[in-house]
C-alpha cells in the first residue's frame, strides 16, 4: 500500500465525552486494507452492526468509523448465553492526498464494513504517449 493512501492511527479515546457517558466498551474494529492502482479497499469487522448503525465521517484527513450493536434474542427467546457483549465500535485513519473524498462509498453488509476509497486522478498511473519528432 502507498504510504500516502491511507494510514491507520493508534487507538485513542473519542474526543466526545457525551458519547462515552453511555458507560459501554469501545471495540476496536479488525480491518483488512487492500489497494491497486484506482482505489483501496477497507473491509472492517463490526459483528452485530447493520447499516442503521454505523457511522462514518470524514473531518479534514480523518476518517472516523463508528458502530453500534445492542444483541437481541429473535422474538420468543431469551439469551441464555452470550459471548458478545453491547458495545460501540469505533476505528479513525487519516486520509492521504491521493484520496478522492467525495468518491467515497460505504457498504454494510454482514457484519462487514466495505469502504471504497478511490484515488484522486493526478494519482493514477498514466502512460505518455510518444509521438515523432
Amino acid at each position: 500500500m502507498s504510504e500516502t493512501a491511507l494510514t491507520k492511527q493508534e487507538t485513542r479515546t473519542p474526543s466526545t465525552t457525551l458519547e462515552r457517558a453511555k458507560q459501554t466498551p469501545v471495540y476496536t474494529p479488525v480491518v483488512d486494507i487492500r489497494e491497486n492502482e484506482r482505489e483501496v479497499l477497507l473491509q472492517a469487522d463490526m459483528p452485530g452492526v447493520d447499516e442503521t448503525s454505523v457511522q462514518i465521517d470524514l473531518e479534514g484527513r480523518e476518517l472516523t468509523i463508528r458502530g453500534t450493536y445492542r444483541p437481541t434474542a429473535p422474538e420468543g427467546y431469551t439469551a441464555v448465553y452470550q459471548e458478545y457483549a453491547r458495545g460501540d465500535y469505533e476505528r479513525v485513519f487519516t486520509l492521504g492526498d491521493v484520496i478522492d473524498r467525495d468518491g467515497i462509498q460505504a457498504v454494510m453488509k454482514h457484519g462487514v464494513l466495505h469502504l471504497t476509497l478511490p484515488k484522486a486522478e493526478e494519482a493514477q498511473p498514466k502512460r505518455i504517449a510518444v509521438s515523432a519528432g
